[in-house]
């Protein structure tokens, strides 16, 4: 764990689940083996992308909503590098949306872990796509005039490969999931409900802890789609976390690029450096 300390004081909000998603992720990459040199971490914009310079590792800190197809080319360029992707709710279910229909569509090799708070918590509690009905935010203090997006039933419309949910206060259960997660063959939806006693009061920490279960330590089977997606979106009573679903059976997108399947060689190691003198003349 300590490889992956830096110097930089965390500026979370105190209660904040980014501690522990940040934890854990730590955590799951030291039980797979991997030093901080051997994986990429890219962040989007929001509370959780402060993490970025807080973990010693490579990183990249994007534009909003724009974290996913940066994340899709670098795990492209060079799959032997495993690629870990993290946005907020409103980021990737607002701006970003049109990039995860066609990660999950396009099965690209990476991870991908929704910091899931319900609010743009950077810019001081906004309402996202994915704030509850009738909840006062910043901004819209009678609630939200829009649908929430059903974000469960939304991912599994899009025929995913992967889809687990967790809860930022249990970090053995996070762990399990991102090191299942890293190993999985193509895109893996990590949605992680977190708390941000800041500004979302209805989630928070005490309720979820009363409101979540391990669906897999009652029986559930994560090969059965169905099921998968029933208890996904049935948070009438109780929210189901643990890896809901995971299909090993269907190639990743690296995989169906036919150009690649006879290549020993990744995309980065086949860069090479080109002579442009004699072009750079012609504008002169």
């Amino acid at each position: 764990m300590h490889s992956y300390y830096t110097d930089t004081p965390c500026t979370w909000c105190d209660g904040c689940g980014d501690y522990g998603i940040w934890t854990a992720m730590k955590r799951a990459l030291v039980e797979l083996g991997y030093h901080p040199w051997q994986i990429l971490l890219c962040y989007d914009v929001g509370c959780h992308g402060n993490g970025a310079d807080k973990t010693r590792a490579y990183t990249f800190h994007g534009l909003h909503g724009r974290v996913l197809p940066f994340a899709a080319g670098a795990s492209l360029a060079n799959p032997n590098v495993p690629v870990i992707a993290f946005g907020g709710d409103g980021a990737s279910f607002s701006e970003g949306v049109g990039h995860m229909v066609h990660s999950v569509r396009s099965n690209y090799p990476m991870t991908f872990v929704l910091h899931n708070n319900a609010n743009y918590g950077l810019t001081t509690g906004q309402a996202s796509s994915l704030t509850w009905q009738d909840q006062p935010m910043n901004s819209s203090p009678n609630g939200i005039p829009e649908r929430t997006l059903p974000s469960m039933d939304f991912i599994f419309s899009l025929e995913p490969t992967f889809v687990a949910r967790g809860f930022s206060g249990n970090i053995e259960q996070m762990v399990r999931i991102f090191k299942t997660a890293l190993q999985h063959r193509g895109f893996a939806y990590v949605d992680i409900l977190q708390a941000c006693p800041t500004y979302n009061h209805l989630a928070t920490h005490d309720w979820l802890l009363s409101h979540v279960y391990d669906a897999n330590s009652e029986g559930h089977d994560p090969s059965n789609f169905e099921e998968a997606r029933r208890i996904a979106v049935d948070t009438t009573d109780r929210i189901s976390t643990g890896i809901l679903y995971q299909n090993e059976d269907i190639p990743s997108f690296y995989e169906r690029l036919i150009p690649r399947q006879q290549r020993k060689t990744t995309a980065v190691e086949e860069v090479e450096r080109t002579d442009v003198s004699e072009l750079m003349k012609e504008f002169v």
